[in-house]
């Protein structure tokens, strides 16, 4: 067999496979350990600045001829000169060894601005890049060298003193074509972060995501940019509370009506999302929520008025909403929803029955996440599921409370169910995710503790090609 497949042949057998099969093709002999190597196109790799193989990284990434895809990471912790040092000697053996390379993700430490210079020489093709940048910021005018870049997620960290605001912040002849924008870390003094803001195409740009910021380099701008985007259609906002105000005020003044995905997390302000909602232009149709002490049955009331096409909108530990204020909303999405998750919902614990009634307006309903919902029972579950004829996908995670009969409820109702996630509920057997297996013929995923798992059901589970994780 060896001698019959051409080299060609195997490399696109080898391609095909699944990433837990390359270690054991990789022992059947030289010639298949070297044709696995060059027909890899994505490595994610784990190093240590101190491993004794790392300066063979630039012979080793040399066999992988048709890489396009790299993820590197550390594996331990040291001093913040020692990984700059660290990084940059991994940027170089990049630079000489992956001419391909169109996806790197760089998130073993700081990087300096000679290594990220010549990689944007020796390899002209990168569209997505991630990489750490330390504190003062010198300059991001290195960025108008990757030519193809239309994916950025920049991570600033360090403590130095923030730059100072001057004239080098001024437009560059080269315009950024992103299309994805990810900033991590930001402070109020990143004043350089301006080049970005004068230098991004306003018209390419369709995803916008903040995390852990608390500012956004000169507010102006900002601002003037923010006003200007005409395709934004995603905005992410992670532990953002400094700045969400302002961010929102902003998005809600550029009336850009594209926008159709939002996500807030950890950190919001009523005010400034009560009056987005009421101000802009957009049509939602996903929406995104962990806010536990920002969001409250007034903002439901203006969701449901405003974001009438919304198809999935997820609450997570929204602790002040009320049974009364779902219920109301749900009504106002009955025509288009199709997916809802409700995470650790307070409200399931105050208010019981409500999620009957709630899913009675929900007809439509393909993808239904409750995880965590500690209190849920089994008398409740069965009564909501039973609305819910066309769901595909089941999160139950962490609902310690159902047991066995909820899943017989389930499968009488749900019979095109193809995914569903049952870990740590503790009230559920190994007899009950047998039945489930048995009695669900559209099922493909199953996630659930592995000693839930019966040898009959494993046997049922490969006949029936179904997947199975942890």
């Amino acid at each position: 067999m060896d001698i019959i497949l051409c080299d060609e042949l195997l490399q696109e057998i080898f391609h095909r496979l699944p990433p837990p099969s390359s270690s054991a093709v990789s022992l059947v002999s030289k010639r298949w350990r070297h044709l696995l190597h060059s027909s890899l196109s994505s490595l994610t790799l784990r190093l240590s600045p101190n491993h004794p193989s790392l300066p063979s990284l630039t012979s080793f990434l040399s066999l992988h001829t048709y890489l396009f895809s790299l993820s590197l990471s550390s594996s331990s912790s040291s001093s913040a000169a020692a990984t700059t040092a660290f990084s940059d000697s991994l940027l170089i053996s990049i630079s000489s060894s992956c001419p391909n390379l169109t996806h790197l993700r760089l998130s073993t430490g700081p990087v300096a601005l000679s290594p990220l210079l010549s990689l944007s020489t020796s390899c002209p093709h990168i569209s997505s890049l991630s990489i750490i940048l330390s504190r003062p910021l010198l300059s991001l005018h290195f960025l108008s060298s990757f030519r193809s870049l239309k994916n950025l997620t920049l991570i600033l960290s360090g403590n130095g003193s923030p730059d100072s605001i001057s004239e080098q912040y001024s437009s560059s002849s080269t315009e950024l074509q992103l299309e994805s924008l990810c900033l991590s870390g930001i402070r109020a003094g990143d004043y350089e972060l301006s080049w970005l803001w004068n230098n991004c195409s306003y018209k390419s740009l369709s995803k916008l995501v903040f995390e852990n910021c608390e500012g956004v380099g000169d507010n102006h701008s900002f601002a003037s940019f923010i006003q200007r985007l005409k395709n934004l259609q995603e905005v992410e906002l992670k532990t953002c509370r400094s700045i969400i105000a302002l961010i929102l005020l902003k998005l809600a003044e550029n009336r850009c009506d594209s926008l159709s995905s939002m996500l807030i997390y950890d950190g919001g302000s009523k005010e400034g999302l009560l009056h987005f909602i009421r101000e802009t232009n957009c049509n939602l149709q996903k929406l995104d929520l962990r806010l536990p002490l920002d969001l409250d049955d007034s903002h439901l009331f203006e969701i449901g008025t405003k974001f009438t096409q919304l198809h999935v909108l997820r609450l997570q530990s929204c602790s002040m909403v009320t049974g009364e204020g779902l219920k109301t909303l749900g009504l106002a999405l009955s025509d288009n929803l199709e997916e809802l998750a409700l995470t650790n919902c307070d409200v399931i614990k105050r208010q019981n029955g409500f999620l009957v009634e709630l899913a009675q307006n929900l007809p439509k309903i393909k993808i239904l996440d409750l995880s965590y919902n500690h209190m849920l029972l089994d008398k409740e579950f069965a009564s909501m599921i039973s609305s819910f004829k066309d769901l595909r996908k089941l999160k139950l995670r962490g609902c310690n409370r159902l047991t066995n009969a909820s899943l017989i409820s389930l499968c009488k109702n749900c019979k095109q169910l193809e995914s569903i996630d049952m870990v740590y509920c503790h009230g559920i057997q190994v007899e009950g995710v047998e039945f489930v297996i048995l009695n669900s013929p559209q099922l493909r995923k199953v996630q659930v503790e592995d000693r839930k798992l019966s040898e009959i059901a494993r046997r049922w589970m490969i006949n029936k090609f179904i997947e199975v994780q942890p």
